[in-house]
């Protein structure tokens, strides 16, 4: 079950927006979070095209379009709200999702919502005294984590101990399926290393 309200008002704004696309029939919204559980966690809305829906989408009908929630999303996006409101300017949508920033991770969450999780509570709280960070690119099909550093840790001799001996050992400790970590960091512009 979706539990999101899109007010009579987004409704109507969304259903402009999607009458303005080309080709727009059978064309909806995608509703999704970014980074789900995380400080950087971003609630988004996209176009939807015929052929654009995922497996794991939820689709709420509405009165103009179909609605397409990221079924991994779901938890983030429980009690989110999308409104829109009429000023001299236009107006502006606003979406509050106040839970898609709460981590809400388990053993059955997604493999990268699992690493996401480790890594913006466990890691980048220790990173973060030296002004650095890192973060998940991608998770390859052969179980690898593909990290980038940013921050303090970019350029820093430091990081391939730090990748080897702090975040690899985290990681493969909390997460045992992971195979190892790469790091996709350019190292050689050291303008904001720590060391």
């Amino acid at each position: 079950m979706v539990n999101v309200d899109i007010t009579e008002s987004a409704q109507e704004y969304l259903k402009g927006l999607l009458d303005k696309q080309k080709d727009n029939d059978g064309i909806g919204i995608r509703m999704f979070v970014a980074n789900p559980g995380s400080s950087q966690a971003e609630t988004c809305i996209a176009y939807c095209r015929p052929g654009d829906e995922k497996p794991d989408d939820v689709i709420v009908e509405f009165n103009a379009f179909k609605a397409y929630f990221e079924g991994r999303s779901l938890p983030f996006l429980e009690d989110a709200k999308v409104d829109y409101a009429s000023d001299r300017m236009g107006g502006q949508l606003t979406i509050r999702a106040p839970n898609s920033k709460m981590p809400q991770v388990n053993d059955d969450s997604p493999l990268e919502d699992r690493i996401n999780y480790v890594l913006f509570n466990d890691v980048n709280p220790s990173l973060a005294s030296h002004g650095g960070n890192v973060s998940l690119v991608e998770l390859t099909d052969d179980m690898y984590a593909i990290l980038k550093f940013g921050g303090g840790c970019q350029g820093c001799g430091s990081v391939a101990i730090t990748l080897k001996q702090g975040i690899e050992v985290q990681l493969m400790d909390k997460l045992p399926e992971l195979k190892g970590i790469r790091d996709v960091t350019d190292h050689t512009d050291r303008s904001n290393a720590y060391m």
